[in-house]
């Protein structure tokens, strides 16, 4: 262990030297191409064009005076440099050489930003290809740099994940609903099947057991079309795309016409609805739509009231906004299933029982039709009262 430590230690002082090396002939190098350079820019000036730029410097920076040498009074002709005129040259070479310093930064740099750019790219699309495909932790995919990208990227990650999770769960409602329904089916149709045999076997049956027969299996036949009315409930809802029809609909006739349908169910139940709104309120909707969310709360709220209790429905108008809600009383509706109850396949009662038993698209179609009017939703149980509350723009 001590020799493969030494030798471990060795190998890094190896390394550190080597990179000083090529650090060395590095710079070795950058000398000596701007020793080349200037040899090069000195045998432009002075080879090739010597006898253009010297014409050019005498004609622009040199005067030419005549003197007399006073000891030989002989007239001498003096060339002086012109150093007003030089300075600015010299000034706007300067000029020129930081343009072009910049321009050739402003290249190099914006390559630079390019490349590394790119390298960053393709740096965070692996890791994103990475930490999608695996089940790792972010930290250990996105360096340090990369904390925001990270930190959306788990924010996406764990998104993606409830909605499949939600999408699991909700298929397995389905064919859990679906399941019960074809289980269910049998039930009332071999009572029908056998009712219907006792009377075709006995035509000679007494009235009074005839027409109890014939009660039973009306309402066996009942419950069977309501079972195969739910089979086509889920097969409309997945099939359909909702498109609105507005129109101004008179909002309290629709609600007291509801109310009137509602009777008989109301009656078996002992229950009552109490109506509370302007009857000049109306807003701008589909009717038809809007009569299917109202009618999916008010059977909601009468399938689960105790009986002979009222269930309150108010209207009013606040500003822009229509709010309508319907209260009844009743079992109060668990914290962790009232945030689950507009989605689809969802029911309360896990027995499916014959005044409540429903495919448990209710309240979802409910929830996405008010949506598509640019309002909302919600409910609230507490003390057994739940109360529906929507919210359209009038």
């Amino acid at each position: 262990m001590r020799i493969q430590s030494i030798l471990k230690r060795f190998g890094g002082v190896g390394i550190k030297l080597k990179d000083r090396i090529f650090s060395v002939i590095k710079l070795i190098l950058i000398i000596m191409a701007v020793y080349l350079g200037c040899q090069l820019v000195y045998m432009l000036f002075d080879v090739m064009l010597n006898g253009l730029f010297m014409n050019w410097f005498e004609g622009h920076f040199l005067t030419t005076s005549v003197m007399i040498n006073p000891y030989t009074e002989e007239s001498v002709y003096v060339r002086d440099l012109d150093i007003g005129g030089f300075k600015i040259f010299l000034f706007w070479v300067m000029v020129l050489l930081v343009c072009i310093w910049f321009i050739a930064l402003y290249f190099v740099s914006g390559y630079k930003a390019t490349k590394q750019q790119k390298a960053a790219m393709t740096e965070i699309g692996a890791g994103i290809q990475k930490y999608m495909s695996k089940d790792m932790d972010i930290s250990d995919v996105f360096p340090g740099k990369y904390s925001e990208v990270s930190a959306q990227m788990a924010e996406i990650k764990n998104r993606m994940q409830r909605n499949e999770q939600a999408l699991k769960d909700e298929a397995q409602r389905k064919n859990d609903l679906i399941t019960y329904l074809a289980h269910d089916l049998k039930t009332p149709l071999t009572s029908v099947i056998g009712y219907l045999s006792l009377l075709d076997e006995a035509p000679d049956m007494p009235a009074e057991q005839k027409a109890k027969y014939v009660h039973i299996t009306l309402d066996k036949a009942l419950r069977l079309e309501k079972l195969i009315n739910e089979f086509f409930e889920i097969t409309r809802y997945n099939l359909q795309q909702i498109v609105l029809e507005k129109e101004t609909i008179d909002l309290y006739y629709m609600l007291v016409q509801m109310t009137d349908e509602f009777y008989p169910l109301l009656a078996a139940n002992e229950n009552r609805i109490e109506l509370h709104a302007d009857e000049q309120l109306s807003l701008y909707g589909d009717s038809e739509k809007l009569a299917r969310v109202f009618n999916n709360i008010l059977k909601n709220a009468i399938a689960y009231s105790y009986s002979g209790t009222d269930i309150q429905v108010s209207a009013e108008k606040n500003e822009d906004k229509v709010m309508i809600a319907v209260s009844n009383h009743g079992k109060t509706i668990p914290a962790h299933k009232l945030e689950t109850i507009f989605e689809k396949f969802f029911r309360l009662d896990e027995a499916r029982r014959t005044n409540t038993g429903g495919a448990g698209l209710g309240l979802a179609i409910a929830k996405d039709i008010v949506e598509l009017h640019g309002g909302s939703i919600t409910a609230e149980s507490d003390h057994e009262v739940t109360t529906f509350r929507v919210t359209l723009p009038a």
